[in-house]
């Protein structure tokens, strides 16, 4: 990704941080989007940005092009959590979730797509979930919000093609981040809940960053030219295959 400049939102910690690393990594430049964004660093600019404000946005595209001369790749990363069924689930909770998880990436496509139309390397890639595809309880409102993201990245695939501005997106498992970490520290029993979780995984073992944001560098490099339209199931099996309880076949 040597000279491509690289806009990541949600860049603070977790996935996001973890990306904005293996893209400096790669060579790339990286402006790096959150509310409480990440300190400056060689080829790391840090922008504060609201995902849910138009004018932070346009602010924040603004200065990214302003200071590292145009936008290659742009990773949709940014997104909130949710707890619940439909009946526990008030409508300003759903219209918080989607305005960050949908409505966010929606701004932000918006604001980049003209400046990708100029580049060599153009490329979109959109965080989903493993919720985009499989049910899990409680998760009303965060899988919808995620299935929206994965019908979100078909569309703009099929948009954009001719422009050759490719479009995908991950759709990560359980994956050890702060965020999960705060969903462990709520529960009653976080040791236990830890535990539970971890023994849902069919690999016995949760994610990490840093396999995430490999993921995405990979689809937003050069190398994944002639991939778009694409979901990237990152999830130690779960989507795929199910294994028995231990003494049971």
């Amino acid at each position: 990704m040597d000279g491509l400049v690289a806009v990541i939102t949600g860049a603070g910690s977790g996935i996001g941080l973890a990306t904005a690393n293996a893209m400096l990594h790669e060579g790339a430049r990286v402006a790096a989007l959150d509310l409480t964004p990440p300190p400056a660093r060689d080829r790391l600019l840090p922008l504060t940005c609201d995902v849910t404000d138009q004018a932070s946005v346009e602010a924040a595209v603004t200065a990214a092009v302003a200071h590292l001369g145009g936008i290659d790749v742009l990773v949709n990363n940014a997104g909130i959590g949710a707890q619940g069924t439909v009946e526990d689930t008030d409508i300003a909770e759903w219209q918080r979730v989607f305005d960050v998880n949908v409505f966010g990436m929606v701004r932000m496509s918006k604001a980049c797509v003209p400046h990708l139309r100029a580049s060599r390397a153009p490329a979109i890639v959109n965080t989903a979930s493993i919720v985009s595809w499989t049910g899990l309880p409680k998760r009303a409102c965060y899988g919808a919000s995620k299935g929206a993201v994965y019908a979100l990245t078909l569309a703009m695939a099929a948009d954009y093609a001719a422009e050759r501005i490719r479009v995908n997106c991950v759709c990560p498992g359980t994956v050890d981040t702060p965020w999960v970490a705060r969903l462990l520290a709520a529960s009653a029993n976080p040791h236990a809940a830890r535990a539970n979780l971890i023994a849902r995984q069919p690999i016995g073992r949760l994610g990490t960053a840093e396999e995430i944001a490999a993921a995405i560098t990979y689809l937003a490099s050069p190398a994944a030219g002639y991939v778009t339209g694409s979901a990237l199931q990152i999830d130690g099996g779960t989507h795929g295959f199910v294994v028995p309880p231990v003494g049971r076949p």
